[in-house]
């Protein structure tokens, strides 16, 4: 490294951090990055866990972005196999690849076609995500429900409520009778609290472009569309929750990361991995350097011009030495909210559900990529199967389902505090219970917890734009990505985070303002978790 270069200090080996380096060297900016990673592992919560021969993605996620540049971004790092360009993977026809199983002659460093198909599962049966309007869906409904719901939607669209809530935004969208059957209960299993309790930003930020009429809109264009385009619909312009394709990393998400770690390595950037930042040093105003800690306890201080954050803002407001901060700001920063993680990774024979759909799947396996458990005599939340995102994420795709059961809780509760064995036990008897699995028929398993997996709309948020002001106003700090936002980001958002930061660094721009705008603006809102 040149001694005259400057010095980006990046600080979490995210999305946005890994961007940030990549596009700070890609850019020839003269800039010399670094990323400073606590763990050993690559992608934050966008990592692929590897266990047993077998991959599990944490959350999952679906690579699909309504902007340009970072769809570019992602298929210059890794081609998609079976589309010779981008906009053959914007279009509804390519779906030769989305059930096929592995092709030993095909490269690994590849993204695949998949084919999105999220339900809902209540009454032990399916319904589509978002809700439809097929006949099976009533049928499902039974006649009373499906009245209520009708009646409900009607009142909602006449009598708009003032949105000072989540669950003002969701009645607002889709009626009291349809708010309580699909989204009340699976909320409260996510958030912890009642959606009455929690800021309707999450709704703005998350679902703003969805709504029962648009989803209904949606199939009605799709039919028409379907017969009089034939080079199907692009779907740039179609909200995300109805979006029908998406790539996907041959090895899961982490293996992106992975390669966008190794390019920037061989470019010359730094990935310091085990190295956690414990201490954020100011002098006259600016950060200066950071104090970091390694596994064997030994601490070492990196020096920088530019220091780029993805770490929760709770623990980076905690760590920033060498300047006055408010009681106020302190107190709302340490006490902002947050939601932790817990995967449980089963490989079993078989499922006791069954593929009733058109869509055609490997070993007849259920299509969807992840299901979104209702049910309110169990406290899982979701169900994902990753023979549906990769075949390649398991040994034996043909003859056995590999599925992760997703649990939202809060670290050093009772489900945290859990023992792996015993929380196993818990996740498979829950499983049997809503007849899903045969309990006789796993034959592996594997707990996971993740710690701030989601950063939380209640409690001291509501003191967050003082925050946010106090760390805009440190010129060389730049926060960026889901927990450095404090924002529930998508993966695209997170990246869009990190270049709007490049760009003030690289362009001299003092205003933050542009990097905060990332899914805040209408164009930016999406729903993919």
């Amino acid at each position: 490294m040149e001694t005259n270069k400057k010095i980006a200090i990046i600080i979490g080996a995210g999305p946005a951090g890994l961007t940030a380096a990549h596009e700070i060297l890609k850019q020839n900016t003269g800039i010399h990055p670094i990323i400073l990673e606590e763990s050993n592992e690559i992608g934050g919560i966008s990592r692929t866990v590897k266990y047993n021969n077998h991959r599990i993605d944490i959350g999952g996620h679906r690579f699909f972005s309504k902007d340009d540049k970072v769809m570019d971004w992602w298929m210059n790092l890794m081609p998609v196999q079976g589309a010779p360009s981008k906009d053959d993977i914007l279009l509804n026809k390519q779906k030769d690849l989305v059930s096929g199983g592995p092709n030993p002659e095909t490269e690994d460093r590849v993204m695949l076609i998949r084919e999105r198909v999220s339900r809902i599962f209540y009454l032990r049966k399916f319904f589509d995500y978002p809700i439809s309007l097929k006949l099976q869906t009533f049928t499902n409904m039974g006649l009373f429900r499906t009245i209520a719901a009708g009646f409900g939607y009607i009142s909602a669209r006449f009598h708009k409520r003032e949105e000072k809530s989540l669950e003002d935004f969701m009645i607002n969208r889709f009626g009291v009778a349809l708010y309580r059957m699909f989204f009340e209960d699976y909320t409260e299993k996510l958030w912890g609290v009642h959606p009455s309790k929690i800021a309707a930003d999450w709704g703005a930020q998350r679902i703003k472009g969805l709504s029962l009429k648009k989803a209904v809109l949606a199939a009605i264009s799709k039919i028409f569309s379907s017969k009089g385009n034939k080079n199907g619909i692009k779907q740039k312009n179609v909200e995300t929750s109805l979006i029908e394709q998406f790539i996907y990393p041959k090895l899961g998400p982490g293996q992106l990361w992975e390669t966008a770690a190794a390019d920037i390595q061989s470019m010359g950037g730094e990935v310091r991995l085990n190295n956690r930042v414990v201490e954020v040093k100011m002098q006259n105003g600016k950060v200066t350097s950071v104090i970091v800690e390694k596994n064997d306890g030994q601490k070492e201080e990196v020096f920088g011009d530019y220091f780029i954050s993805s770490m929760p803002i709770k623990d980076l407001v905690t760590s920033i030495k060498g300047t006055q901060i408010s009681s106020e700001i302190k107190d709302a920063a340490d006490k902002l909210p947050y939601r932790d993680f817990i995967t449980v990774g089963l490989l079993v024979n078989k499922l006791k559900i069954k593929n009733k759909t058109k869509i055609k799947t490997v070993g007849d396996i259920v299509p969807d990529t992840w299901i979104y458990i209702q049910e309110r005599d169990v406290k899982i939340g979701r169900l994902q199967i990753f023979n549906n995102w990769s075949p390649y994420l398991l040994k034996n795709f043909k003859d056995t389902a590999w599925i992760g059961l997703e649990y939202f809780c809060n670290e050093g509760d009772n489900m945290w505090n859990m023992s792996d064995k015993d929380f196993i036990e818990f996740a498979k008897k829950e499983l049997a219970k809503i007849d899903i699995i045969d309990e006789k028929d796993v034959l592996d398993q594997v707990r996971i917890r993740v710690k701030k997996a989601y950063p939380a709309y209640f409690g001291t948020y509501s003191k967050f734009p003082q925050i946010k002001e106090w760390l805009d106003a440190i010129p060389n700090l730049y926060c960026v990505g889901r927990n450095g936002q404090h924002r529930y980001n998508n993966m695209d958002h997170s990246m869009l985070t990190a270049m709007e930061a490049v760009n003030c660094i690289t362009k001299n721009i003092s205003s933050k303002d542009s990097i905060w705008a990332v899914n805040s603006e209408e164009e930016y809102h999406e729903t993919k978790k």
